[in-house]
């Protein structure tokens, strides 16, 4: 029996290390802000904007903060994976580019998973305690994404918010 936990554990560690020699994903990192970044088309106050940028962008904007350990294979594939997915469903980066439609939609995505504690994830927040969100942070920001959502009831047609069918 110790024979083969040995040997597994041998095998394992190659395994391992041989993966390390695989490409590893490229990395969300750009150059600044772009000009379709929701801070900058949309009024976001100063603590809002500290709370997206902590909580939410590593996962859901062009510029991606990277751990030490995303340079370790399987761990650089799972970080990759994940960031796309985050991307693809909501990206504060290009959240101006969207459809009045799809911003509106959005805001209310993010309004119902923070109140639903389904966002920031919990196996992000394991690791990065400070994107927590306590009460008051997400009331801040529920209040912040209600607000944003109403005022594009006030100054758009109804029919714009709504998704158009194909």
């Amino acid at each position: 029996m110790k024979k083969f936990f040995k040997v597994f554990f041998i095998s394992l560690l190659v395994a391992l290390l041989l993966l390390q020699f695989y490409p590893k994903p490229t990395k969300n990192i750009s150059d600044g802000t772009g000009k379709n970044d929701i801070t900058l088309v949309h009024q976001v106050p100063d603590p809002v904007a500290r709370l997206l940028k902590t909580s939410c962008y590593d996962c859901h904007s062009n510029n991606t903060s990277y751990p030490w350990y995303s340079n370790i294979q399987p761990v650089a594939w799972w970080l990759g994976d994940h960031v796309t997915e985050g991307k693809s469903e909501l990206n504060f980066s290009e959240f101006g580019s969207y459809s009045i439609a799809r911003k509106y939609r959005k805001l209310e995505e993010i309004n119902e998973q923070v109140k639903e504690n389904e966002m920031p994830l919990s196996s992000y927040t394991i690791i990065h305690r400070d994107a927590k969100l306590s009460a008051d942070q997400k009331n801040l920001l529920s209040g912040w994404v209600v607000s944003l959502r109403d005022s594009f009831k006030l100054n758009y047609p109804a029919d714009s918010l709504v998704r158009k069918k194909k």
